[in-house]
């Protein structure tokens, strides 16, 4: 079970802006392309024992780069904005 949830859940993303969001407990996931938003909010609430209040899910295209006179693209992202309950954190910072 717990499996599926690390499918959904990539990676925390960090980054200065993220850094600045966690203080108002917002937090930024990269997530499975087919990842809903229902999916999200189980993932998290079940693997941080914390209440999601609600997700907004941005699906980024990959950019197109020039690597030795040969063209190749990066590949598309999709991140979720998780804003949790009140009084409540996430420590993306502790290692596994």
């Amino acid at each position: 079970m717990k499996e599926n949830l690390y499918s959904v859940l990539r990676a925390p993303l960090i980054s200065e802006k993220t850094a600045r969001m966690q203080e108002t407990n917002q937090y930024v996931f990269e997530v499975a392309q087919g990842a809903t938003k229902a999916d999200v909010k189980a993932a998290v609430e079940q693997l941080f024992n914390v209440q999601v209040q609600a997700v907004n899910v941005v699906n980024l295209k990959g950019k197109t780069k020039a690597f030795r006179q040969r063209s190749g693209s990066r590949g598309n992202k999709r991140k979720a904005y998780v804003r949790l309950g009140e009084g409540q954190s996430i420590d993306v910072m502790a290692k596994a």
